[in-house]
């Protein structure tokens, strides 16, 4: 049933989506056709759209499922995306010269501790007066977003000072591209953090402990004598740095610059990822891609269809409650079971 319940969510998420359309007066085939060629309708348009747009969310999406894996309700991914954008940008600007492999390292470097130095206050607050990560993360998003419209129309604009945005970063610190598209090497970023993040819960014992805390942080502690604080903590921190390394990527291998609304709302729409994909590190890939393709898709139903593009978001919410409602009942059903 598990296993069913993303197919489930996928496809009922599309069924509203057609009927919402037929009842608004669309064509409703002509909308989902669009959708589907301007997602998967060619090579470009799978490489330069789709995969582009999921690579962003797989990483957000893999610090998410480490953090809820573990407990820790990170809300702030949008905020320690901005982050480490912010952090790479400052880098890639004071690179130029230097070897390619060493500029692109120290820009992901840099956004990578960016995102953790943004998550240190809301673990500091919750260790030392149990405030819940959940508010201050999702306030610190807020900051993050009026940090970047202060560095773009101050220190990081660009040279001639007329708009809001930095400088392109230097040459040697954008990622490769695949000849003849735009998908860049974060992609291979992004699977093997895939890869990783799954040994890690999988084959460690420190990835056991991570669930275990998650599951139940009394039961850890008693039975098996975990320090879920710091379990928890670790979660937390390491979410942050994968968010922060996410935004790093965006600026080194799509935009080159630092503007604002960089971020299309990818922390909170990799929260749907996580969950759909059950916080299994390698669903998040699937399911990064699902969400890539509807927002690469979004964009040329628009165009043909003349359906505006944030429809896409119906799918996505009905996506998260179906997940939701169908993790709610089986904790219920567990539970009646253990009663009877």
């Amino acid at each position: 049933m598990a296993a069913r319940t993303p197919l489930l969510a996928i496809l009922l998420g599309l069924a509203v989506l057609a009927g919402g359309l037929q009842l608004a007066g669309y064509d409703a085939a002509a909308a989902l056709t669009s959708l589907w060629r301007g997602a998967f309708g060619s090579w470009y348009a799978f490489s330069s759209a789709t995969l582009v747009r999921a690579v962003p969310l797989i990483v957000v999406g893999l610090g998410i499922a480490l953090a809820f894996r573990g407990g820790a309700l990170n809300i702030g991914a949008e905020g320690q995306f901005y982050a480490g954008a912010i952090a790479a940008t400052w880098v890639g600007l004071h690179v130029a010269g230097r070897p390619a492999v060493v500029a692109v390292t120290a820009v992901l470097v840099a956004a990578l501790l960016a995102g953790a130095a943004w998550v240190l206050v809301p673990i500091w607050l919750k260790l030392r007066f149990g405030v819940l990560e959940v508010i201050s993360t999702l306030l610190l998003n807020f900051v993050a977003e009026s940090l970047v419209s202060l560095v773009v129309q101050g220190p990081l604009q660009e040279a001639q000072g007329i708009y809001p945005q930095s400088d392109p970063i230097a040459e040697v610190a954008r990622l490769p591209l695949l000849p003849g598209t735009r998908l860049h090497a974060g992609l291979a970023l992004a699977l093997i953090g895939a890869a990783a993040l799954w040994y890690v819960v999988a084959r460690t014992l420190w990835g056991f402990r991570l669930s275990a805390v998650g599951a139940g942080p009394r039961a850890a502690e008693i039975s098996g004598r975990i320090d879920a604080r710091r379990v928890t903590a670790v979660a937390l921190l390491g979410s942050g740095a994968v968010a922060g390394l996410a935004g790093g990527i965006e600026v080194s291998g799509v935009s080159y610059a630092l503007f604002q609304n960089l971020s299309p709302g990818y922390g909170f729409t990799a929260i749907a990822v996580a969950l759909l994909a059950r916080l299994h590190p390698l669903g998040v890939v699937a399911a990064g891609m699902l969400f890539g393709a509807l927002e690469a898709g979004a964009g040329a139903m628009q165009r043909e269809a003349g359906v505006p593009a944030v429809t896409v978001y119906v799918v996505e919410a009905v996506v998260i409650m179906v997940v939701l409602l169908a993790d709610t009942g089986a904790r219920r059903a567990v539970g009646a079971r253990v009663a009877a």
